[in-house]
């Protein structure tokens, strides 16, 4: 049996091109296939697990749409917001403006809820 500590070496040096070839020959030497989400987490690191495993707490409420009725979708981006009927407006028009930045995820989705209900069409990314 190979030394693991240096195969383990070894393998840590290969690029991601070197790597995705090793899993091609691994398929065919043992006639499996290797399932596309793992082999997309191993090709991007350790980093993107611990990304992958963190829960999002932040979020941002974007209008798509001011929708049918403008004026209510304004009067609630201001309550949302505290700016001034001119910056609601121009905000209301203008397309993918972000209502909310960086809010908790029970504040993004009561605006959500509020400007839906004024009409709007809103996403909370």
């Amino acid at each position: 049996m190979a030394d693991m500590e240096k195969l383990v070496e070894m393998l840590s040096e290969l690029t991601v091109l070197e790597a995705a070839e090793l899993v091609k020959t691994l398929e065919e030497k043992w006639g499996v296939s290797a399932a596309a989400p793992v082999a997309a987490v191993a090709a991007a690191g350790p980093a993107a697990v611990e990304e992958a495993a963190e829960e999002q707490s932040e979020f941002d409420v974007i209008l798509k749409n001011a929708g049918p009725k403008k004026i209510e979708t304004i009067k609630v981006i201001r309550q949302l917001t505290s700016l001034g009927l001119v910056d609601a407006k121009n905000m209301a028009e203008a397309a993918d403006s972000k209502i909310l930045t960086g809010v908790a995820k029970e504040t993004a989705e009561d605006a959500k809820k509020k400007l839906q209900e004024a009409g709007a069409e809103v996403v909370i990314a």
